[in-house]
């Protein structure tokens, strides 16, 4: 089932945004209008652009369209709501996860005829405007606040590697989705929704299946599911391939004192 599905978001020409949503759907049992939900922000944006024809300036109107005139401006949190992963909601109430809202502003940015890729330096997705050959404009899909030429170059020296060949290269699309399933996965986690969470790390797990942190995961939330019998063999798991992690550490003394016969298996 799961393999059906990334085969079916994997299509070739499939936006990000349609991938999102087939998960948003696959998760939740519920599907997006996408153009019904964005109408209303595609619109405005392209009147807004309408009496500009430099490049630059289309692009900075966008932007200022997108975060002041639409209020889609916010703060960055350490961990963001389930309504923020699903597109509909999230932008009705402008409560809006990075990786959905760098996905939406690149849909309604195609739709108004701007050339846009998604990034990533350290700790944060981006967006890029590409207005000609020459220049672009690198944003926070957050808070809209444009990068300089020093928090760029400082951004390039934390990705590590050799100086003089650093550029910033699109983010492929399984890493977004990847980086998705995961902020999805945790804040379903901190909402108790196990089970929706529990569907994230199996959708994981297929595009990653030796990833023991994903394992560890699955297996906590196979225990919080009453199905221990599970959750044993995948904590066992992690234990063995991250011996050195404190938390796998503290599992196995706490895996040593519990006899798998006296659990009961659901």
């Amino acid at each position: 089932m799961n393999d059906l599905l990334l085969s079916e978001i994997n299509a070739p020409r499939r936006s990000l945004l349609n991938q999102l949503s087939l998960l948003e759907t696959s998760i939740f049992g519920q599907s997006t209008d996408i153009n019904k939900a964005l109408a209303p922000l595609i619109d405005s944006c392209s009147l807004a652009m309408n009496d500009h024809e430099n490049s630059m300036d289309r692009a900075e109107v966008f932007i200022n369209e997108i975060f002041i005139s639409q209020l889609l401006i916010d703060n960055s949190r350490a961990l963001w709501p389930v309504l923020s992963y699903r597109i509909a909601e999230s932008v009705n109430f402008k409560v809006i996860a990075p990786v959905v809202k760098a996905a939406v502003i690149q849909y309604v940015a195609n739709k108004c005829e701007l050339e846009t890729e998604i990034v990533y330096l350290p700790e944060k997705v981006m967006i890029r405007i590409l207005c000609d050959d020459i220049y672009s404009i690198i944003f926070d899909p957050i808070t809209g606040e444009s990068l300089n030429w020093q928090e760029l170059e400082q951004g390039l020296d934390d990705l590590g590697g050799d100086p003089s060949r650093m550029q910033l290269i699109p983010m492929e699309q399984e890493s977004i989705v990847v980086e998705y399933l995961t902020g999805l996965k945790n804040s379903l986690i901190n909402e108790s929704s196990f089970e929706k969470a529990l569907k994230c790390v199996d959708l994981l797990l297929s595009m990653r299946p030796d990833d023991p942190f994903e394992r560890r995961d699955r297996g906590f939330l196979l225990h919080q599911l009453d199905c221990f019998k599970v959750a044993y063999d995948d904590y066992q798991y992690f234990v063995a391939q991250c011996p050195k992690d404190p938390a796998a550490q503290l599992l196995k003394l706490q895996l040593d004192n519990i006899s798998v016969k006296d659990t009961v298996l659901h």
